[in-house]
């Protein structure tokens, strides 16, 4: 019935046409007489067949196609990039408008005949798009050796069923011989293999490249629930944009979860029930084919009518009708727990994201008229430039250019693929161009690039040229700053290639304008905005890549972290707070942090969300968690992300579990505006930390304790010893300064560290000039000179006081290396270093103890000296107990001892 349908269709417009035009006639010579081909789909939903009338004519139907700017019937002698970007139009007539559907008869030009043409394709001139084709006669059948390009292959797990031939060429796997719609924005397209007991089944929605596309059969034995017990095929996309179709049976209204007695429950893949598959007994759900076009995506997979899986499988009744179900909705990627793709509620009303009804696959059927026409078509992903960030520009292989015909090479910005690039107006856009010499970017009004001038098309520079290429050893840079004359699109592309780049959006105004200071964190996946005022910060974090919910926190990780989550509930954005301590959902603990012009929103399935905190919160530590949660500008905050496939403000579960995370924190230092990478522990500030240890642990005090406590030893081997001391310790103090300074590339007093650190050596440093100023000593059984005595005080406060300011200058420098690198073994460094100076303080006390305990004893045998010498004894120290006294007690002694003498 349906090849009669067509048939008749075929001979009215055939009518129609001889009757517009009876004087027409052509020969019928060719050797592509009655030659039909479906035309393999490329853009604007195009989908047609075509059969060769004559030699001057051909007939077109089942044509569905989404309008263009200036689109023709093209011709070119082969399917490359070379060939087709050099066709020619074959026809007068003009295919500007959206076919629904529709059938007609082509006329050639006069001047052509079929074997000028290899290849018919329907193509729009301005920007060289072809939004399909057809490759013609002997070429297809091998001699021009044709491949599929990466991005329109079918998937490698088959090819297409021979079925969808039809006694036609091609084999095309966007086609087939039914369609039904089930939403506005949903159809299945299906072609029937009775005699090879299998179903080709096509899914097309308009939907998000993070939602599924589900379909499948109900229980026939029920009558009420028709998604309980449903075997579905469940269809969608990788966020490598890559197409995949598994095997699905539901046994709960929910996603799929695993009890705690081990029972599967929820929407879940078949191979989960049963453990790993690997001969494909329980997955008979087989990817043929899938695309992403147009703000469209579509699947085409086969299954077996009647399945070897008799348990989650149900056998399709070829002839019979059968009742069959559908969905749509966000899906989760796959993670560490949970390494399958996982369906999302619906969340949406019956017969528009999900419903069910009843269906005979041997029956004919075709209410899909006209393509899907997406509201947003733009499926490129989006870079937003940043004035304080640089676009790193490269070439890479061609895998999902967004406008075909294009070349084996196409640029790649900050790592994705052709990105569609916003900018703007009065904010300088920075391209770090690393592609190599043979390419040389440029900014354009020209949207096919390659120096218009050639193809003597006019057109309008407004960046880069012949100079503007680089390498990674030695990339150039250039800078474009938009203007309010520029365009609302130019692009970006090569001066010696075509369509290697790819649009470029100028706007008003955006986050750049609004804050501060920007970076980019770990991987290039988020970007952090924000502006420090006296006592707050205003933040906006925005994400790069599509996903159903984007999370910052402060901290080294995702554990013992202030997280900020933003998502999108029911299409209004909210952003909420929660503190981490361990890695599970039930550890994620909500907070009730002070936030205030709070804003979150999607654009294209990118989260960006704002907020503003003060610096402080304005509660005491003790009260809540929350209250822990202080913003220092002037020490580094480190920044972690992660992104998921949705959220939820009040029952968190396995199901908000992260896809995507920062694989390290970034340290963003709020008041220079600029950030830095954590990274491992580099080896020349290890060095430095292991140098003042060195002096400020062993030598310097060394050399005190020798100057205190050796004098008793005769000779002046003490003043040796703490001389060459603390000359030693002084000149290692001065290399480990000079070593930081030249590995930070700078000297900073913004920590607590280098403040200890710098007044510790300059006091230091004070110590070699103090002792060459000493004056004089005093001759024998003369009193100490004020200027001796004073010096003596000096020496030793200041030498004392470098000492401490040193040791403070170790123990926060073992904290900064906490804070800055996150070593797993600070603490106990700390707590080391702790020891250490306990036990030399221990050590000390010792000695303080056996010099005053010595002191004693020559103070003892002192008093029955008659004659004493009368020698200054180098070991009493000016500074210890009463030493003014002592110097007045021995006066007095002396003079009672002279006295029975002169008589």
């Amino acid at each position: 019935m349906y090849h009669t349908l067509r048939f008749l269709g075929f001979l009215f417009t055939l009518i129609l046409q001889c009757s517009a035009d009876p004087g027409s006639s052509c020969s019928k010579t060719s050797s592509l007489l009655d030659f039909e081909s479906e035309i393999e789909m490329f853009q604007h939903q195009l989908r047609g067949v075509i059969k060769v009338l004559d030699d001057c004519s051909f007939w077109v139907s089942e044509f569905d196609m989404l309008p263009g700017s200036d689109v023709h019937w093209w011709g070119a002698a082969g399917p490359d990039f070379a060939n087709l970007t050099t066709g020619f139009v074959i026809s007068n007539d003009k295919l500007n408008k959206t076919y629904k559907n529709e059938s007609f008869v082509v006329r050639l030009k006069s001047n052509l005949t079929w074997d000028q043409i290899g290849v018919l394709a329907v193509w729009d001139i301005p920007t060289a798009s072809d939004f399909g084709h057809v490759v013609l006669g002997d070429l297809r059948n091998g001699s021009g050796n044709i491949s599929l390009s990466p991005d329109l292959a079918p998937s490698p797990a088959m090819e297409p069923n021979s079925s969808t031939v039809r006694n036609r060429a091609g084999g095309v796997p966007t086609m087939f011989e039914n369609c039904k719609v089930l939403s506005p924005n949903y159809r299945v397209r299906w072609t029937l293999s009775a005699d090879e007991d299998s179903i080709d089944i096509g899914l097309e929605a308009a939907t998000g490249t993070m939602n599924y596309m589900a379909f499948g059969w109900a229980d026939p034995k029920s009558s009420h629930s028709p998604m309980q017990k449903a075997d579905v095929a469940v269809t969608g996309f990788t966020e490598d944009g890559m197409p995949f179709s598994d095997d699905y049976y539901i046994t709960k209204y929910s996603e799929c979860m695993i009890d705690k007695n081990g029972l599967v429950l929820g929407v879940c893949p078949d191979t989960i029930y049963e453990g790993s598959d690997p001969d494909g007994l329980v997955n008979n759900t087989r990817l043929v084919y899938g695309h992403r076009k147009d703000g469209v995506s579509f699947v085409r997979y086969q299954r077996p009518l009647n399945s070897i899986d008799k348990k989650y499988d149900w056998p399709v009744n070829r002839t019979g009708n059968m009742t069959v179900i559908w969905a749509l909705g966000l899906i989760r990627p796959p993670d560490a727990l949970r390494p399958y793709y996982l369906p999302q509620n619906h969340g949406g009303p019956m017969l528009v994201t999900y419903g069910h009804l009843v269906l005979n696959v041997s029956e004919h059927v075709n209410d899909c008229l006209g393509p899907l026409d997406a509201e947003d078509k733009e499926d490129q992903d989006l870079i937003i430039a940043d004035a304080s960030v640089p676009l790193v520009v490269v070439s890479g292989p061609a895998m999902h250019y967004p406008n075909p015909p294009y070349p084996s090479k196409v640029l790649y910005i900050n790592k994705k693929e052709a990105p569609f690039l916003r900018v703007e107006r009065g904010v300088p856009v920075k391209f770090s161009i690393q592609a190599g010499h043979d390419v040389a970017l440029y900014i354009t009004s020209d949207p096919l690039g390659g120096n218009a001038t050639l193809r003597n098309v006019s057109e309008t520079i407004y960046a880069g040229g012949a100079s503007a290429q680089g390498v990674l050893a030695s990339p150039m840079e250039l800078v474009w700053a938009p203007d309010r004359n520029t365009p609302d699109q130019v692009y970006y592309q090569s001066l010696y290639t075509q369509k290697m780049g790819w649009k470029i959006q100028v706007v008003d105004g955006g986050l750049s304008d609004m804050y501060d200071n920007s970076v980019v964190l770990d991987d290039q996946q988020v970007t952090l905005f924000w502006t420090l005022s006296e006592d707050s910060i205003s933040i906006a974090a925005r994400g790069e890549k599509k996903s159903g919910y984007l999370a910052i926190g402060f901290g080294s990780g995702m554990v013992n972290t202030y997280a900020y989550v933003g998502w999108i509930d029911e299409d209004i954005g909210r952003v909420n707070t929660y503190w981490i301590d361990r890695k599970d959902a039930s550890s994620v603990h909500p907070t009730n942090e002070t936030l205030s012009h709070v804003r979150c929103k999607s654009e294209n399935g990118m989260i960006t969300f704002e907020f503003t905190r003060p610096l402080k919160p304005h509660c005491s530590r003790a009260e809540r968690q929350e209250c822990n949660n202080i913003v220092d500008p002037t020490t580094p905050l480190k920044v972690v992300w992660a992104m998921g496939a949705g959220w939820s403000g009040d029952h968190l579960s396995e199901r908000n579990m992260h896809s995507a995370t920062s694989s390290r924190p970034v340290r963003v230092l709020l008041m220079r505006g600029s950030a830095e990478a954590e990274q491992d522990l580099r080896p020349v500030l290890a060095v430095h930390g292991f140098m003042m240890f060195l002096a400020w642990g062993i030598l310097l005090p060394g050399g005190i304790l020798a100057a205190r406590y050796v004098k008793h030893v005769k000779g002046d081997g003490w003043f040796q010893i703490h001389v060459y001391l603390q000359y030693s310790g002084l000149a290692i103090v001065l290399l480990g300064f000079l070593f930081a300074v030249a590995e930070l590339r700078g000297l900073y007093f913004s920590s607590l560290h280098v403040k200890f650190g710098i007044t510790a050596i300059f006091l230091a440093c004070v110590q070699p000039v103090n002792a060459s100023l000493r004056p004089k000593r005093t001759a024998n059984g003369v009193a100490v000179s004020p200027k001796r005595l004073a010096w003596e005080y000096l020496h030793v406060i200041v030498g004392r006081s470098a000492i401490i300011l040193g040791i403070a200058a170790l123990i926060s420098g073992m904290k900064h290396l906490g804070d800055r690198y996150g070593g797993e073994n600070v603490e106990g460094l700390n707590w080391a270093l702790i020891i250490w100076f306990l036990l030399g303080a221990l050590m000390v006390l010792y000695l303080e103890y056996r010099e005053r305990k010595r002191e004693k004893d020559r103070n003892s045998e002192r008093s029955s000296w008659v004659l004493g010498n009368m020698e200054e004894d180098d070991s009493t120290d000016l500074l210890g107990t009463s030493n003014t006294e002592k110097e007045s007690h021995l006066s007095e002694i002396l003079e009672v001892q002279l006295q029975p003498l002169s008589k």
